[in-house]
């Protein structure tokens, strides 16, 4: 079926232009109104065409914040091609800073391939995935551990298992340059990336810190990795900067610790710690229960913590943190 949102500019015209994505959304407060998600288009002459997205979680600051100094301060003449910037992919969720969006507690990275008569999250997963995938050249979704993570800054992406696809992931991976280089199984089939993947467009995601805070040093990854992606298309000219990017894997959920019991956890690792299976995480401890010994949560397998939680309230099931080892050659 045909997308029903609608741009308020031509996307594909010479120059600089920002606008809105409207989602028509119907509410007792207005009875024909649309939820408008912001956008930017730079382009110049003919090229490739790259998407760049942030904000896909609201509450994930780094993206968006790359994004918008990306749009400002990029001209048309300094390009080949088209650069398409989104950078509150899901803009009820970013408005409101939370993860999921509060018109549907939709999370847009969960909502693929989503649907043209659906809530606003999944019209407009369906808009990303019929109009902008299949006339982009390349993915770029910027995310991190949002409030409840922080992470050591990383780019990664999801083998899809078409191996022309795979190949372009990879390359555009490694030019992007960050200090870690994840690979994934396809986790999700509703995920953006493996979405885009299904259109034949490779895509590049990651996690870049967290924790509700904007950390320069993962911002420069960012803003760095962009540029050097960009480079890479031929978007930009130049080459992309030499990197050691450390190549891992998170292979099976037994690098996942997740909380089992409710109270308050307490960690025992820092990030970059490298930790031996067994090892304990974290303890979770009980106010209500005054004398009740807290509980440890232990990791089940050996690696290094890439990824650790953030608010000290948790419940049985919440992860508190995730691992990664050293990828195979």
């Amino acid at each position: 079926m045909t997308s029903r949102v609608w741009a308020d500019i031509d996307l594909d015209a010479e120059g600089k232009h920002a606008g809105y994505l409207y989602a028509a959304h119907s509410v007792t407060r207005s009875g024909y109104g649309h939820v408008a998600t912001p956008i930017a288009v730079i382009r110049n002459g003919a090229g490739p065409t790259a998407l760049l997205m942030g904000g896909n979680h609201g509450d994930e600051y780094e993206g968006q914040v790359a994004l918008l100094r990306l749009a400002r301060e990029t001209e048309a003449r300094a390009i080949k091609g088209r650069i398409i910037i989104i950078p509150m992919a899901n803009v009820a969720a970013a408005g409101a800073g939370v993860r999921t969006s509060p018109l549907d507690e939709g999370n847009l990275n969960r909502a693929f391939p989503g649907s043209a008569d659906g809530t606003p999250t999944f019209a407009m997963a369906h808009y990303y995935d019929t109009v902008l995938f299949p006339q982009v050249d390349a993915l770029i979704d910027i995310h991190s551990g949002g409030t409840s993570m922080d992470y050591l800054p990383l780019a990664s992406i999801c083998l899809h298992g078409e191996a022309a696809v795979d190949a372009k992931a990879r390359a555009l991976l490694a030019a992007f340059g960050a200090p870690i280089s994840m690979i994934w199984d396809a986790v999700d089939p509703r995920m953006a990336e493996i979405a885009a993947a299904r259109r034949g467009v490779p895509a590049v995601s990651g996690e870049f810190g967290g924790a509700g805070t904007v950390k320069p040093a993962c911002l420069a990854v960012v803003e760095r990795g962009l540029r050097n992606a960009l480079r890479h298309m031929g978007i930009v000219a130049g080459k992309p900067e030499p990197s050691q990017s450390r190549p891992m894997e998170t292979p099976a959920r037994a690098f996942y610790a997740f909380a089992s019991a409710t109270g308050l956890f307490e960690p025992l690792v820092a990030l970059g710690d490298t930790v031996a299976a067994g090892q304990p995480c974290g303890r979770i401890h009980f106010p209500d229960e005054p004398l009740r010994e807290p509980v440890t949560c232990r990791y089940s397998a050996a690696g290094l913590v890439v990824c650790l939680r953030q608010p000290a309230r948790v419940e049985r099931g919440d992860c508190v943190s995730h691992l990664a080892r050293d990828a195979a050659p």
